[in-house]
């Protein structure tokens, strides 16, 4: 199939979804570049369309992924549709149409042995994608975004995941109903702060714990505070103030995994 036009009902529904509202009302989001849709694809993303540049062809590394029996809509477009699609100011040759799908609470229970990161108040996308990217890596459970964090499927989110938006479960919930049903599942909830008396790398995260993370100005609400159970401290002996908040998080992440695994 092809689309030509500019004004074709399709291509205006798509370069809707660079707007939460429009992503929310659809139910849908994009991913731009070769790496964003082929991870979309291998995972089994619900996938609606992928759009390619007509004038370049289908990329390599996409035409190799096997089909796996999903209909996925294979569309030749024009570079200007590409553009007007495109969050990036330089937009790659192909992008994809994915349908949002919600993720159970109960995934984050599946092994109790790998913490889950719980994001309270990050406003910065790139440090949401950073720190669901690091999550990933370092094995974690799963992601919370609690109330006031960047949207998950905001393009810059997404671009900072590099694809691991698709390979574990990110859940967006009020903290102050999901912090109290995973202490009565019997997890620790654990946070920074310069106050902490712990050190991070004396504290146990070989349990069922999870890390609760603040925003990057203000740190962790007063209401989550209040249902945290201890509070550590990164330690820090150079000159730098602090750590952002995705390094924090990916320190504590790969922290919990050294425990886990090499100790």
């Amino acid at each position: 199939m092809e689309i030509l036009s500019l004004q074709n009902p399709r291509v205006k529904a798509w370069a809707q979804l660079q707007e939460k509202k429009h992503r929310d009302k659809q139910n849908k989001f994009v991913v731009e570049g070769i790496h964003l849709v082929q991870e979309a694809l291998l995972s089994g993303a619900d996938v609606e369309c992928v759009a390619f540049d007509m004038a370049k062809g289908i990329p390599r590394e996409l035409r190799e992924i096997p089909d796996n029996g999903r209909r996925v809509e294979w569309i030749g477009v024009t570079e200007a549709i590409i553009s007007k699609v495109s969050h990036a100011s330089t937009p790659q040759p192909v992008f994809a149409v994915v349908r949002k799908e919600r993720e159970t609470w109960d995934k984050l229970f599946a092994d109790i042995g790998r913490p889950v990161i719980v994001l309270d108040g990050l406003q910065d996308p790139g440090n949401v994608g950073t720190i669901i990217r690091s999550a990933d890596a370092s094995g974690a459970a799963g992601v919370i975004l609690g109330k006031g964090c960047a949207d998950l499927y905001n393009p810059k989110t997404l671009r900072s995941t590099m694809g691991s938006v698709f390979h574990l479960p990110i859940i967006e919930g009020e903290l102050t109903e999901l912090l109290p049903r995973a202490r009565e599942k019997g997890a620790r909830l654990v946070t920074t702060s310069l106050e902490g008396k712990t050190s991070a790398f004396h504290y146990d995260f070989t349990g069922f714990c999870w890390i609760v993370i603040g925003s990057e100005g203000s740190g962790v609400s007063p209401e989550a505070a209040a249902l945290v159970d201890d509070a550590i401290i990164i330690p820090m002996p150079g000159r730098a103030e602090s750590l952002n908040a995705a390094m924090a998080a990916s320190v504590l992440l790969f922290e919990a995994l050294r425990q886990r695994e090499y100790r």
